[in-house]
């Protein structure tokens, strides 16, 4: 029996192992590890992809979305609004800023928030919507803009997941105020090691999220505001110069994969299967199943019998942000955002990515089967 986990960097190092390590030996050769050429170029290079004309990157994701916020001064006394069904790093840093993070209910069919509670949610405290594309599965852009301008709000869509992916022909990351990126390794565009990037077509907030990011300077030892050490190292950045040209290439096989997966899923009663919306262009970091039933219990039990026959699946995610313990003092009840709640009892995410082969996808599928009866 074969093991099949849930991602696997291991096929693609095959493909451009040799180059990773050319540019990988330029970079030590040069002497030059931070900052410099290496990374102004890889900055240019993805802020062309994205379709923006300013890139800054920085140390993780999850610094893009704190240094995002800094620049547009969002802090105490605000109201950011975002998705409970997500990973921490989102409402982390809108609290890491002074802000209070407001969570609403997400629509089933897509995993994202659903924008009709968005609109809803809107006060005069309110300052800041940050989307996420979940999964890879973009937010209606064309309708969250048109809410944020009627509420003069700042939009930070929130990328980790969705490097590539589309609403309305444009890249997400090029649609709101400031786009916020991770290249952490099992993204799409992933590093071999930790990163991130801001993209805005704003020089200004791009000049700020410069100076935040090296300890609140813009040169020499001269600091105007509490700044971070978030800087982008020269090895990833030429790793991920290397791994853009190969993006589409890999997010058109993830397509493949994901069609597959409904093809042969669909008869399957007992699982929803997720949906990509009319406007919307997925690129399917994760190919995330329901397994329908009131309690987790069942989703748990397909878990273990899948890893019994070779198949590693994941949770994304087990505990909504308002179930969290962090977010206990919040006041959000059980069942006051209950699509949340029940995604959360109900997800499965099966193996993804852009080398899973037929034979694998088959082996998954069949496991699949054997382990919901």
């Amino acid at each position: 029996m074969t093991t099949i986990p849930p991602f696997d960097l291991s096929e693609q190092f095959k493909l451009i192992g040799s180059d990773i390590n050319q540019a990988v030996l330029e970079v030590l050769a040069s002497g030059r590890y931070i900052g410099g050429a290496t990374i102004e170029n890889f900055e240019n290079q993805f802020a062309t992809y994205i379709g923006a004309s300013e890139c800054v990157t920085c140390n993780s994701g999850t610094d893009a979305l704190y240094l995002a916020l800094r620049s547009l001064k969002i802090g105490a006394g605000d109201h950011v609004i975002t998705s409970p069904f997500t990973f921490i790093a989102t409402a982390e840093t809108i609290s890491a800023v002074g802000a209070t993070p407001v969570f609403v209910d997400i629509d089933p069919r897509t995993f994202n928030f659903n924008l009709d509670q968005v609109e809803a949610a809107i006060t005069p405290q309110t300052k800041a919507i940050v989307p996420i594309h979940l999964f890879g599965q973009p937010v209606d852009m064309t309708r969250l803009m048109a809410i944020a301008t009627a509420h003069n709000l700042a939009v930070i869509e929130d990328c980790a997941q969705a490097t590539g992916a589309e609403w309305a022909g444009q890249k997400v990351g090029s649609i709101g105020h400031v786009g916020c990126f991770s290249f952490y390794p099992t993204k799409n565009l992933g590093a071999c090691g930790d990163g991130g990037a801001i993209i805005t077509n704003d020089p200004e907030l791009a000049a700020t999220v410069k100076m935040l990011r090296d300890h609140g300077r813009r040169s020499g030892y001269y600091h105007e505001e509490h700044g971070v050490n978030s800087r982008l190292d020269a090895i990833q950045a030429a790793i991920l110069q290397i791994k853009l040209r190969y993006l589409d290439t890999w997010n058109e096989q993830r397509r493949r994969v994901a069609d597959r997966y409904h093809q042969l899923l669909s008869p399957l009663s007992d699982l929803v299967l997720p949906h990509e919306i009319a406007g919307g262009r997925c690129v399917w970091n994760q190919y995330t199943i329901r397994v329908t039933e009131t309690e987790a219990e069942r989703r748990d039990a397909v878990k273990r019998a899948l890893q019994e026959r070779g198949v590693t699946s994941m949770i994304y995610y087990p505990y909504p942000l308002h179930q969290q313990p962090i977010y206990q003092s919040l006041g959000y009840q059980l069942g006051q955002l209950p699509e949340a709640d029940r995604a959360a009892r109900e997800v499965l995410s099966l193996p993804m990515f852009p080398e899973l082969s037929e034979l694998q996808q088959d082996q998954v599928v069949y496991s699949l089967k054997d382990s919901l009866a």
